[in-house]
């Protein structure tokens, strides 16, 4: 039975369905190369786990074979839907849907490959669904693209197989004014996007989670929505946390807490989830 910091995974999500609390993230040993799946661990509490359980696994006919990211799962009417980023070397990097009966899978594809824009260098898709129970995705165009990392919003059809509509840009990263510019390998310098997340907070306030670096390293950056829907512009706060760690995701225990689910250190083979009480940041 593995503890939280014993386990090895970057971008950690939780669901908490029916008593139990499903983790889910990017697998720490295969998250930079050649990749086949994802893992679901179950526990009572946020510190001993059961598992590793995998709950998705190319059987080979799936299109990607690389970069498995950012694993969601949301409940949608009546379904287990899985969002998450996918790459192979004759399609680019984005978000496709995967679809289950049971948080612990299996899940198989749903959507007809990425729902991000072919051209482009997507990344970290996550579910929202707005006060009119209308389905949106919130992505990344990727900074080794748009050299200065965007995060975009997109209406999604309501069995969540397709887009609709064209996207909509709520932010780009330089708008943080605590961000730093990052260099990439293939020579691209530009400020990173990643892990957008979405929440209500009691008071009818929509906020963005997402992450970037800032001179104390990989930062859990917020944005609010102008208007408190998200058809907006999002403007930036303080970052919630800037100790090398992010990629977070909020939300309730079955106490009702708020927590803050994010990775740290942001080291490779390092990482491990961190849950945090909002009021301890």
């Amino acid at each position: 039975m593995p503890t939280t910091r014993e386990i090895n995974i970057r971008d950690p999500f939780v669901l908490l369905e029916k008593g139990v609390y499903y983790l889910y993230g990017t697998r720490g040993v295969t998250c930079w190369g050649p990749a086949s799946g994802f893992d679901v661990y179950t526990g009572d509490g946020l510190t001993d786990w059961e598992g590793p359980f995998p709950c998705f696994e190319n059987d080979g006919t799936f299109w990607a074979d690389r970069n498995y990211w950012a694993p969601e799962v949301h409940c949608w009417q009546g379904g287990f839907y899985m969002f998450a980023s996918f790459k192979s070397a004759s399609r680019r990097r984005g978000t496709a849907i995967l679809r289950a009966d049971s948080p612990l899978g299996p899940f198989v594809p749903w959507s007809d490959g990425p729902v991000t824009p072919d051209k482009w260098e997507c990344l970290d898709g996550t579910f929202y669904a707005d006060r009119d129970g209308t389905p949106w995705m919130v992505f990344c165009h990727e900074w080794v693209q748009a050299g200065d990392g965007e995060v975009w919003a997109v209406r999604l059809s309501r069995d969540l197989r397709r887009a609709e509509g064209e996207p909509r840009l709520l932010f780009r990263a330089s708008e943080a004014d605590w961000a730093v510019e990052m260099h990439h390998s293939s020579g691209q310098t530009g400020y990173v996007t990643d892990g957008p997340f979405l929440w209500r907070t009691e008071d009818g306030k929509l906020l963005c989670l997402w992450s970037s670096f800032s001179s104390e390293g990989y930062t859990q950056a917020v944005a609010a929505s102008d208007n408190g829907t998200i058809d907006s512009h999002f403007s930036q706060l303080k970052p919630l946390f800037m100790k090398n760690g992010g990629h977070g995701m909020l939300f309730r225990t079955k106490e009702k807490r708020l927590m803050l689910a994010l990775h740290q250190p942001n080291e490779h083979l390092k990482e491990h989830p961190v849950f945090l009480p909002l009021d301890a940041i």
